[in-house]
């Protein structure tokens, strides 16, 4: 083998490399790519399960202090999308929510983690529930890696604030995408 050849291997070996860095990323073991009857709201006319999927996440970015997941419906028909889930104040030392966390009665989550007020107007999860012959909505669920322990907010707050304050802590954020149509029925 030539030098040229093996500079060319090593130089291949090392770019290999750089391209399997790890990333901020956010899996469920319950949900893919389309949401069910599960997830789906029981209310405004849906009768789903309505409980939270579980959702992990892995190689958050240095000087993480806590972390938020959102859930946005950026197709509801309302100029302005649909909040479906807002949870803060998650210790840095987490890096899961367990299926159905969302349902506020079941206190799935530790002491201190906040789920505030959703666009249906209750805390916790409210899942899909798209109007009947809308199509296919999208579902944006994200952790956000915050350089803040807290936001200094409370389970009242509106998503809109909430947001305001996730975009000026977020260090790095990870999103899963999720469909989900109702039946013309």
């Amino acid at each position: 083998m030539n030098k040229i050849s093996l500079l060319i291997i090593t130089l291949i070996a090392f770019s290999g490399a750089s391209f399997s860095q790890n990333t901020f990323t956010l899996s469920s073991t319950d949900l893919g790519g389309q949401a069910t009857k599960t997830e789906e709201f029981n209310g405004f006319g849906c009768e789903g399960e309505n409980k939270s999927p579980q959702l992990s996440w892995e190689n958050a970015p240095e000087g993480t202090k806590s972390f938020a997941i959102t859930m946005y419906d950026p197709d509801a028909p309302t100029g302005s999308g649909w909040w479906h889930w807002v949870v803060f104040d998650i210790p840095a030392n987490m890096n899961e929510l367990v299926t159905n966390a969302g349902n506020i009665n079941l206190n799935l989550v530790p002491k201190g983690v906040i789920q505030s007020i959703t666009d249906y107007g209750i805390k916790g999860f409210g899942g899909p529930c798209p109007p009947k012959g809308h199509g296919l909505h999208k579902y944006e669920i994200t952790v956000h890696a915050l350089k803040t322990d807290t936001l200094g907010l409370d389970e009242n707050t509106n998503a809109a604030v909430v947001g305001f304050y996730l975009w000026n802590n977020t260090l790095a954020k990870a999103s899963i995408v999720s469909y989900y149509k109702r039946d013309n029925k």
